[in-house]
């Protein structure tokens, strides 16, 4: 698809837009180590996520999800190996195009403190194990 199609690369990026490079506009280096925010985790927006040309269906520019659409952390990766990104399933926004995005530390803010269910679970475990499997 390209301009033999009438498709004219004004009507995909607003000549207008700003870029910015947003993997490193806030910080430079690698994330700490340990992730701020776990699997499950229920975070808010304190920053709207617009389209840097990542997401290949809207122009770059658009709105994908406004500041304080609350949403829970569906994955953790890495984005080249040194930025953390979090996988965030946002419910029930109206006017965002999609319900899924990625999202940096410095655009989340925790709204519960986070549950490590596999710990917890592993404590619990090993304190059963201790009070019925005694090796007496």
């Amino acid at each position: 698809m390209g301009a033999k199609d009438g498709l004219d690369h004004k009507q995909i990026v607003d000549p207008d837009t700003v870029l910015h490079d947003s993997v490193t506009a806030s910080r430079s280096g690698k994330d700490e180590d340990v992730a701020k925010f776990g699997i499950g985790q229920q975070v808010r927006l304190v920053k709207e996520i617009v389209n840097d040309g990542t997401y290949p269906h809207s122009p770059i520019g658009t709105l994908m999800m406004p500041v304080g659409s609350v949403g829970y952390i569906k994955s953790v990766g890495e984005f080249l190996q040194v930025i953390r990104v979090y996988e965030v399933h946002f419910l029930g926004v109206e006017d965002a195009p999609v319900e899924i995005v990625g999202c940096r530390e410095h655009e989340l803010e925790a709204m519960e403190d986070y549950r490590n269910e596999v710990d917890e679970e592993l404590e619990f475990m090993k304190k059963h194990r201790e009070k019925y499997y005694n090796k007496d």
